[in-house]
């Protein structure tokens, strides 16, 4: 029997080898172990447990007759105690080995055992029982298990996430490294910008009644960078923006930031392409390249959204000329006002649906804002009087009809044909976007696509949008700082609704991952920016002079991008929310039930900072917290 074990990469002062790592090859070796208590079992004269470490578990014997062994110790032990063990890797009995698990051909007989810690009873389950009882649906709630994450992050799988993760990153920054980008890191202590979000404030001590914004993105100063002749950049970014939180938003998030100097657009994108499949591939999945790239005005007229998934086909499609063919009626009037009328079919779709469930499908057009959906029920083969059965089949003559269920490939006896009118062009292309998603989920498309990965490039965004809380005003699509395609260039002086922006989203299966651009590099073009979303000359030179600046002393044509890692190791991982994926999250009040962050402070604190609490301030504080 060998007394001393054989080297791990793991071994210390405590241990030397990882619960984890045990194999066939280890049999006869004496090893000393560190974990937790994972599962008991206990069988008259022989104890047995799964000791587990962040490297897997391993099954332990403890025999309580033997001379190390305390018979008090072994009585009273209980899951999540952290104990220390030396014994003996021995082969199990063939009948008895577990192919599922990596250390499943061996043992450990116990010949000491020393408890480091007792656990308290856990107020959740955790170790493989937590990950079991998730797979059953029966977890316990999920701002419990945030409020003790430090007891939901032993979970195997809470573990895997967060070491792929990890190995993600590295990858990235490999990728990278490999292309000869730098990694800097940018302030996060700076100047209040226009990003399209709330900024995070943080009030100066030294100069009272003045605040730092924690930034949403790296974006001036990685421009800057380019300015200053680094050529290329990249850091992984923490990122903080004040906003209502989804299940793929958080207060502060982390990001893939890069950019480069002297490239164009197509530059950019290889270099996403590059660093995104060698990430993909360590998450298991082969991706090939180049991704398909698709118009901003394709994706919203066939998808209703600037993030297609194009797991599934069913294409919206425009049949505002069908519907000017008809007579009087609701969509004939859209049309005249000159709004848009949005249609989509799916095959064999009626069998799927009730009468109150075609009926529940307005309730998607009024959560945006909208007026209805209206459905038709292909019922009749064509030339049939009762060709289709709908609420507004009278309003179509036969021929008309034809065409419109041509237009949408719906011609088949059972299909369904679903129709959005609104003046407004985009909230109609939005509407029917989110019925699109609606109706493919209850007619499960995505069967069997679920592991897919489909990635595609949005390009050729509008530069600008109109201002919905400011009739006449635009805003940016992006944020201001974003290239003007070279076609469009005229338009910032006659029209710039008409210009387009040197703009790119990485989409993957409907979610955006990231965006990025070629960036604007000429004073006079940034000052015109500026000008159209309202922002003075005198304004610009306080808010922003230092750019402006920049941009005088001969700055490069540069571009970038920035990559939600979050989003993207969510989807890899297949969780639910990218909560599932940070180590320690918010909740979606933003508020942290483990450390109880946000928080009031002391009097004297707000007064070092030169700020004021009014009573009424603080009774809303008060309500607040007491509704929470």
């Amino acid at each position: 029997m060998a007394e001393d074990p054989s080297p791990s990469c793991y071994s210390t002062q405590l241990r030397s080898h990882v619960c984890g790592e045990l194999r066939a090859s280890h049999a006869d070796q004496t090893v000393t172990i560190l974990g937790w208590v994972d599962l008991l079992r206990n069988q008259g004269g022989l104890v047995f447990l799964d000791l587990r470490d962040r490297y897997g578990s391993v099954q332990v014997a403890l025999r309580p007759e033997k001379e190390n062994v305390d018979n008090e110790l072994l009585s009273s032990l209980h899951a999540e105690d952290f104990l220390k063990i030396t014994g003996v890797v021995t082969l199990r009995p063939e009948e008895n080995r577990n192919s599922k698990r990596s250390t499943g051909d061996v043992e450990i007989i116990a010949s000491s055992v020393e408890r480091i810690s007792v656990a308290k009873t856990p107020p959740i389950l955790v170790g493989t029982k937590g990950d079991r009882e998730a797979e059953k649906g029966k977890e316990a709630d999920e701002e419990t298990r945030l409020k003790y994450r430090f007891l939901d992050l032993r979970r195997p799988s809470h573990q895997k996430r967060l070491m792929l993760r990890h190995k993600i990153c590295s990858s990235m920054r490999r990728t990278l490294d490999d292309r000869d980008f730098i990694d800097v890191e940018t302030p996060i202590l700076t100047l209040s910008t226009p990003e399209g979000a709330r900024d995070y404030l943080v009030p100066s001590r030294i100069s009272k009644g003045s605040y730092y914004a924690l930034p949403q993105s790296p974006q001036i100063f990685k421009q800057l960078l380019m300015v200053s002749g680094f050529d290329r950049y990249y850091q992984i970014a923490r990122c903080f923006r004040d906003e209502d939180l989804r299940a793929d938003r958080q207060p502060e998030f982390t990001q893939l930031d890069l950019e480069m100097a002297c490239v164009g657009e197509e530059d950019v994108l290889k270099v996403i392409e590059g660093f995104v499949t060698k990430a993909a591939k360590v998450a298991g999945y082969e991706v090939a390249t180049p991704f398909p790239r698709m118009s901003y005005h394709k994706a919203m007229l066939h998808y209703g959204s600037d993030k297609p998934d194009t797991r599934f086909e069913m294409l919206i499609q425009d049949a505002t000329s069908i519907v000017a063919k008809t007579e009087n009626n609701f969509l004939k009037k859209v049309v005249d006002d000159e709004g848009t009328i949005r249609v989509l079919g799916a095959t064999k779709a009626v069998e799927h649906y009730t009468r109150k469930q075609l009926d529940g499908l307005s309730d998607i057009a009024r959560q945006r804002g909208g007026g209805g959906v209206a459905w038709m029920k292909v019922v009749g083969e064509k030339g049939a009087d009762k060709r289709v059965q709908s609420p507004i089949a009278k309003f179509f003559p036969a021929e008309v009809m034809e065409e419109l269920l041509e237009l949408v490939g719906a011609t088949e006896v059972g299909s369904l044909v679903l129709v959005v009118a609104d003046k407004n062009p985009t909230l109609a292309a939005n509407i029917a976007g989110d019925v699109r998603l609606a109706v493919g989920k209850k007619l499960n498309l995505l069967k069997g696509k679920e592991k897919q990965l489909n990635f595609l490039f949005t390009v050729e965004f509008p530069l600008f949008e109109p201002d919905p809380d400011n009739p006449g005003a635009v805003m940016p699509t992006a944020h201001p700082f974003t290239g003007v395609h070279p076609e469009d260039e005229e338009y910032l002086y006659s029209d710039p609704t008409r210009v387009r922006g040197r703009h790119y989203d990485l989409v993957l299966n409907g979610t955006e991952l990231g965006s990025g651009s070629v960036r604007i590099h000429k004073t006079e073009i940034q000052q015109r920016i500026f000008e159209i979303l309202g922002i003075s000359r005198e304004d610009q030179e306080v808010r922003f002079g230092f750019m402006l600046d920049a941009f005088r002393y001969g700055a490069p044509p540069h571009g970038g991008f920035a990559l939600g890692i979050d989003r993207f190791v969510q989807i890899l991982t297949d969780a639910h929310s990218i909560r599932d994926v940070i180590a320690f999250p918010k909740m979606n009040n933003a508020r942290c039930p483990m450390t109880l962050a946000p928080s009031t402070v002391e009097d004297q604190l707000l007064a070092d900072v030169g700020a004021q609490v009014t009573d009424e301030v603080r009774a809303a504080w008060a309500k607040k917290e007491a509704s929470e």
